[in-house]
């Protein structure tokens, strides 16, 4: 299980999520100082973590990098909240209280998410099904062929 991202970590995986696409140090560091004052080699020290880290992937282009995401947010997400539900000793209180925090739309997104995941309903049998009304005596004779159907492989209607 993924220990949780620190506070810039995260910052930084943000945008390697959002953009989707190989990013460099630099990309990242302008768009971070959008929001605060941080050094080239802060950002850079942090992507490199996270390279050592397993969260991203990186390419040499000249003398820097271009740093992938390895895995979406979504798992990430999902792989903290399996951690925390399986560390609960009671799961399904945990889960319970968890679903009392959901606002109505993630109840709903709940609820597609379930539906996405569960086994379909089986299909119709291959099987041929048997008919579960009793049929005519077993000595009745069979009802011929009606017309314009066809009798039997090898055999001439009405024989």
């Amino acid at each position: 299980m993924p220990r949780p991202l620190g506070e810039l970590e995260d910052a930084v995986m943000t945008r390697v999520w959002q953009w989707n696409r190989p990013v460099t140090v630099r990309e990242v560091l302008e768009d971070l100082q959008q929001e605060r004052s941080i050094a080239y080699t802060t950002v850079m020290t942090v992507m490199d973590n996270l390279h050592q880290k397993g969260w991203v992937r990186r390419e040499a282009e000249g003398r820097a990098y271009r740093y992938t995401a390895v895995s979406t947010r979504a798992a990430y997400s999902a792989a903290l909240m399996n951690e925390a539900w399986s560390t609960s000793d009671n799961p399904a209180a945990a889960l319970v209280a968890f679903f009392g925090m959901m606002s109505a739309e993630q109840r709903e997104a709940l609820r597609d998410a379930v539906r996405i995941v569960q086994p379909a309903e089986p299909e119709a049998s291959q099987e041929p099904e048997v008919s579960q009304e009793p049929e005519g005596p077993a000595d009745s004779p069979a009802a011929p062929p009606a017309e314009g159907d066809s009798a039997a492989p090898g055999t001439e209607p009405g024989r």
